[in-house]
């Protein structure tokens, strides 16, 4: 038994003047209070009880310890309110992470709409390209793209991450467009050195085909937003996620190529450092963040 169960069984002796009274109603037997009691007076070197055949009473030490924890038990009491209400309520401090390019296309704009929804919140954007460790980098919710590796995390499914191959006009114009996989091979790859396999493209086709094809270019870059640059000025041919590519493809200054096969896709997820015991300002955002989502989500 820890020392703020005997302070708060000592309170109720004093109140109750009866061990009896304050065992029960603390939820024990009385020789366990008896003893309980006796070894906070021994810890503290004081008598803090007279014990008499007409009842229990504060010695002149007693009544002053009394008041003191009265007073401890008091500001626990109200730690413990404040703590109950920040979890519960959609308000404080929210540190989020993802990667850059989604950070800034994609989450960005999101962040926006749930804040004026929570105006009692404040908001921490973190975008880098690796995974944080959550508890070492205080971060309340991260998103992230690919299998989930950290089986601790929190974590709950947002939706799924399409990629395509892509090429500008004055690109295909001068080295043709490509008709199947295999003819990758001797195109201009721009690569993407974080997902997609690296220098391996793996597509799929109807009825479950398959074919990976070692690709090489003049660029590769851990940045998607640099690979657009280059796609755009007709420097080669390159794997983007649809968010990245979606806008320069509608404006007709990248061309989707090899549409009858994909590129894996990435699932979409919000992770976040436990799942017991979630604030409610995680849960909040995590579960409006999966109604966003839906199909043709990086069209929006």
């Amino acid at each position: 038994m820890d020392r703020l169960q005997a302070i708060e069984l000592f309170i109720r002796v004093v109140d109750l003047g009866s061990f009896s009274k304050a065992a029960l109603d603390m939820g024990m037997g009385q020789p366990t209070a008896t003893k309980l009691v006796a070894s906070l007076e021994k810890r503290l070197g004081s008598r803090l009880l007279h014990r008499t055949t007409h009842g229990v009473t504060p010695t002149e030490i007693g009544a002053l310890y009394y008041d003191k924890c009265k007073l401890i038990v008091h500001h626990m009491d109200e730690a413990q309110s404040a703590t109950t209400l920040l979890q519960s309520q959609i308000r404080g401090a929210l540190r989020i992470s993802t990667s850059v390019a989604f950070g800034r296309r994609v989450l960005s704009p999101m962040v926006m709409r749930f804040m004026q929804m929570h105006p009692q919140l404040q908001i921490e954007l973190n975008f880098e390209d690796r995974y944080v460790n959550l508890v070492e980098q205080g971060i309340d919710v991260a998103v992230r793209m690919g299998p989930l590796a950290d089986s601790t995390l929190g974590a709950r499914y947002l939706g799924v991450n399409p990629w395509v191959l892509v090429a500008s006009g004055s690109y295909l114009a001068a080295r043709g467009k490509p008709a199947q996989p295999a003819d990758l091979a001797a195109h201009d790859a721009l690569i993407y050195s974080t997902v997609q396999g690296d220098a391996r493209w793996h597509l799929g086709g109807a009825n479950g085909r398959s074919q990976t094809v070692l690709v090489k270019g003049p660029l590769r870059a851990n940045n998607l937003s640099a690979l657009l640059v280059a796609a755009r000025g007709g420097v080669g041919l390159a794997a983007l996620p649809k968010y990245v590519a979606h806008a320069s493809v509608q404006s007709g200054a990248l061309t989707e190529v090899l549409t009858d096969w994909a590129l894996p896709s990435q699932e979409i997820h919000a992770v976040y450092p436990s799942p017991q015991l979630v604030p409610a300002k995680v849960t909040s955002f995590v579960s409006w963040l999966q109604g966003q989502f839906g199909q043709s989500w990086w069209a929006h």
